[in-house]
């Protein structure tokens, strides 16, 4: 599903686009185009993939997810495979995938099996125009920066679960076999 496509110049928005208008953007000097997904289809990504002229074999992993993370060059981009965790409703840990497309004039991010989306990202970079003026370096930096934080406070939640089993381990009572359990 597309989430956004957003073109923009000299730091500032300058439109929502059709995805079949990513192309003709991406001929223009001094644009940039920012695409985000969330769980696509086979079909969109081969879209994406034809109006970014991706590389084959990236867009393939992008497509079948599961990937390890990563990054690999490709002619003037990367690709760049990410790990999300996040704690659900019932403190259990989904584990996620972002895939990245990046070039010297566009970022096309894909989540997979991840809730969180980076919204966040995009209105602080928009809030920063002599920042997002750095085009897709800058976004790709801000991406990645926003997926290592959301892991602080997941490793927070398990510190906290350990010290819990950690105390009514040593505190005594009970018995040996349960306190193991």
């Amino acid at each position: 599903m597309l989430v956004n496509c957003v073109v923009y110049k000299e730091g500032r928005k300058v439109a929502d686009i059709e995805k079949r208008q990513i192309s003709d953007y991406l001929k223009q000097p001094g644009v940039f185009v920012w695409v985000a997904m969330k769980d696509p289809s086979d079909e969109e990504v081969l879209e994406m993939q034809e109006e970014f002229d991706l590389h084959e074999l990236a867009a393939e992993d992008a497509r079948h997810g599961h990937q390890r993370p990563k990054i690999e060059e490709y002619g003037s981009g990367l690709f760049v495979v990410l790990n999300t965790i996040e704690l659900t409703a019932t403190d259990e840990l989904k584990v996620g995938e972002v895939d990245i497309f990046v070039g010297p004039n566009y970022i096309l991010s894909i989540r997979h099996r991840t809730e969180r989306g980076f919204q966040d990202v995009r209105t602080r970079a928009e809030r920063e125009p002599e920042l997002l003026r750095h085009g897709s370096g800058f976004v790709l930096y801000a991406l990645m920066d926003t997926i290592v934080d959301r892991y602080f406070p997941v490793l927070d939640a398990i510190e906290a679960d350990l010290e819990h089993a950690e105390d009514q381990l040593f505190a005594g009572g009970g018995s040996p076999r349960a306190n193991v359990e």
